[in-house]
């Protein structure tokens, strides 16, 4: 069944409406430019794709283009950060935080300053720009650092949640989007709350908890329902927020299941999986399966092609979460 409080749209398995969560930034950005003037927003010349540009057309004053100079963005964010504004500071993550880790390290979380990094273009998702363009370490690099947050929406209208409430969070924050278009299944009343998980599904003494991030929630529903249909049932918590993650849903769901597969497009070394893996081994620990990209580099191909590929597709999460059922 799905939980009935989360609120989800209608008949999310029968075509829903779809947009790429770096939609819902763009949306999210403006909105909270709209409550507080003292939101900006600097791009490193991608605008477009990130969607900043709906921002810079509305508050053209408050919109900074630093060029294709990644590691600039950075410390021009930290110094409008420091002197009272909110900066959000928008390119690929491939190159933000791939290619300016160390200055957000050194001038923005040292420092605590509320800069919110946006990594658009995350994942094998990005499709044919290939490997260069794939950022599948960005989550890695920022839960390291101290005091960090770091968000990976499901969908678009969570993401548009999502930028609202790290623009007022007061704190360091990464957010993770997608290029490619994906299906829309919360709405305006779903519950979001940075740090906080949700519960999507619950079957009837679940017998496997899937933590999934990022549009493959989605996919994590999906083969949920096929497993249903086989009489597996499964819990799916959609753990937006690696960090800092939602430790009693996550130790209360492996207590309640007893294993856990754990979803996310991204290495599994150092990403969403290994932080729930560092909880459980300290707190409760169950057999587990990490779906995710195994160490590996992206290529070109269509989005659809390179999930299947890397072991990110319905039918791989559905073969985990029958494997893990054998270990516990």
């Amino acid at each position: 069944m799905i939980k009935t409080e989360a609120k989800l749209v209608q008949n999310i398995f029968d075509k829903p409406a779809e947009a790429p969560t770096r939609d819902g930034f763009g949306k999210g950005v403006v909105e909270a430019g709209e409550k507080d003037e003292r939101v900006v927003v600097l791009c490193a010349d991608l605008a477009e794709s990130t969607r900043a540009h709906w921002f810079k057309e509305k508050f053209p004053n408050r919109y900074i283009e630093l060029g294709v100079a990644e590691q600039n963005l950075a410390t021009v964010a930290s110094g409008l950060a420091n002197y009272g504004k909110i900066p959000f500071m928008a390119s690929y993550a491939t190159f933000s935080p791939g290619r300016n880790n160390e200055q957000i390290r050194t001038t923005i979380s040292i420092n605590n300053l509320p800069v919110k990094i946006v990594g658009a273009h995350a994942g094998v998702s990005v499709g044919p720009d290939g490997a260069t363009h794939q950022a599948l370490e960005d989550i890695a690099l920022m839960r390291v650092q101290p005091r960090m947050v770091v968000v990976v929406p499901a969908d678009a209208e969570e993401a548009r949640k999502a930028t609202i409430a790290a623009a007022f969070n007061g704190k360091p924050t990464y957010l993770r989007f997608a290029r490619e278009k994906t299906p829309i299944f919360t709405t305006a009343e779903t519950p979001f709350e940075i740090g906080k998980a949700i519960i999507l599904w619950e079957g009837e003494n679940p017998q496997v908890a899937l933590f999934v991030c990022g549009p493959l929630v989605y996919n994590a529903l999906v083969a949920a329902k096929e497993l249903a249909d086989e009489g597996v049932s499964t819990l799916v918590i959609n753990n937006h927020t690696i960090k800092p993650m939602d430790r009693e849903t996550i130790v209360n769901a492996a207590q309640k299941t007893g294993a856990v597969v754990t979803v996310e497009e991204h290495q599994v070394s150092g990403g969403m999986g290994s932080a729930v893996a560092e909880i459980l081994s300290q707190e409760f620990p169950v057999p587990m399966e990490f779906i995710g990209v195994h160490d590996q580099f992206g290529q070109s191909g269509s989005p659809s092609e390179l999930l299947e590929h890397y072991g990110m597709g319905v039918s791989h999460i559905v073969t985990a979460v029958k494997k893990v059922i054998t270990r516990k």
